[in-house]
């Protein structure tokens, strides 16, 4: 029996959402499912939902769940993180609030900027147990990582346990793809693209259209029509204007539209994260930038309780869950599982230690790269050399991603200044004494989540 242990299983509807991708399938409709939670209440929740979900699609697996990880891991085949330390309060609070006292505007603080870097100050040192947890109790499983910011707890996973059959996973390249397959009025089924770089940043170096001849069309002359015509019109300020013919729906990603303009490729990140990771967007004292590229300052704030919302509705009413239709989603865990269980060869995206796959970023960072799965394993694709300005512009993301793990392995307080200082959109805002103040004021305030930097 294929076993699957969930560690953050109290995130309830991504919870749902892999469980229901797994029961799609036939072979996984008997497997077991251990869930993991430091949240007794929510994982209960997360139980009950399980077992509406398994009953809707005709399944019968076994679900135990547990607040003692290291019994839960036992007999693993697979294992996924989804864990959030510290919780929208007091950390997501914190990671936006003492920012904007200096002035400096985020909108979701949970990959780069200061808001990434003290999240992963919080949750490098939990995954390193989960490493040691794995190596100790289930060292052949394959861990699926879903938790952020992605590339800063790979590098410290990988440096501390090269052993761990670790993937990183997000769900933006097949995302992003799906997206502009949509806004072209082409159908995703008929779309081939190779994309490669950093989580987050990482670039389509071919979108094409499959044909019925010997080539394929290349899909990037209709983006950058389209790109002009998005940014090029003031009028269009959301997907609610019909762009031409290109697309009957509301456009609303015009910073990754004018990346495609100055860079020539189209990154796999939404517009609200690529804002913060680079230093041309969100300025002190520039409201007029911000309007023009509708940018959603603190967008995750709003998300976060609209999700805490969702999640009070989904506890007072499971039946709701039968009268929605069930599909799978585009997340990979299941394609993945799929893959090594079932031999369903499969191509995926996945975030890994940088083996020489991409000739011109450094050996000690995190890249996404494609990956073929199947019941061999997983096997990452080399890539080879990144057009130049791209792999600059990634690098200035991957000196914050390094420093950060470097901060968290060595518990130097140093390299968190240096994470801050080097971070894009922070050093375009913020100088040194008020990044420093800054730093130290966000230590203080994150105390029990950051023991060892007090």
């Amino acid at each position: 029996m294929i076993k699957l242990t969930i560690i953050g299983a109290g995130s309830s509807v991504f919870t749902k959402n892999i469980v229901s991708d797994l029961l799609h399938i036939k072979k996984f409709k008997n497997m077991e499912i251990a869930l993991v939670d430091i949240n007794e209440h929510r994982l209960k929740v997360s139980h009950e939902l399980l077992d509406v979900i398994s009953t809707k699609l005709d399944a019968k697996i076994k679900i135990k769940s547990f607040t003692n990880r290291r019994e839960a891991l036992k007999g693993s085949d697979f294992v996924q993180s989804t864990i959030q330390v510290g919780g929208y309060k007091p950390s997501t609070i914190i990671d936006f609030e003492i920012p904007r006292e200096y002035g400096l505007k985020q909108t979701i603080a949970d990959t780069l900027g200061i808001g990434g870097i003290m999240r992963g100050l919080r949750t490098i040192p939990v995954l390193l147990d989960i490493s040691k947890d794995i190596i100790e109790i289930c060292p052949n499983s394959i861990w699926l990582q879903y938790v952020n910011p992605m590339c800063s707890n790979m590098i410290a996973i990988n440096k501390s346990f090269p052993e761990i059959k670790s993937m990183g996973l997000c769900h933006s390249v097949q995302g992003t793809a799906e997206m502009l397959a949509e806004d072209l009025g082409e159908n995703i089924e008929n779309i081939d693209y190779l994309c490669a770089g950093i989580n987050h940043m990482a670039f389509y170096h071919k979108f094409e259209k499959k044909t019925n001849g010997s080539k394929n069309e290349d899909l990037y002359p209709r983006l950058k029509i389209l790109a002009d015509k998005i940014i090029g019109d003031e009028k269009l300020s959301s997907r609610s204007k019909k762009i031409s013919k290109y697309s009957n729906k509301i456009l609303h990603e015009k910073v990754r539209y004018e990346i495609l303009r100055r860079f020539g490729y189209f990154v796999t990140e939404s517009s609200e994260h690529f804002a913060e990771y680079v230093p041309w967007f969100i300025k002190k004292n520039r409201p007029d930038i911000v309007e023009k590229y509708k940018i959603p300052i603190e967008e995750y704030i709003d998300r976060c309780k609209i999700n805490n919302e969702l999640w009070v509705e989904l506890e007072k009413d499971m039946s709701q869950i039968y009268n929605q239709p069930i599909k799978r989603s585009n997340e990979y865990a299941s394609f993945i599982m799929d893959g090594i269980v079932n031999n369903n060869e499969v191509t995926i995206n996945a975030n890994i230690m940088n083996n020489n796959f991409i000739d011109n970023l450094p050996s000690n960072c995190c890249v996404e790269v494609p990956c073929t799965v199947n019941s061999n394993g997983y096997l990452p694709q080399k890539f080879g050399k990144l057009p130049e300005h791209l792999a600059a512009l990634m690098r200035t993301n991957i000196n914050v991603q390094i420093l950060t793990a470097e901060a968290a392995l060595t518990k130097k307080r140093e390299h968190i200044y240096h994470a801050a200082l080097l971070d894009p959109l922070t050093a375009a805002n913020l100088s040194i004494d008020e990044i420093y103040s800054m730093i130290d004021k966000m230590i203080e305030a994150h105390g029990q989540y950051l023991p060892e930097y007090n």
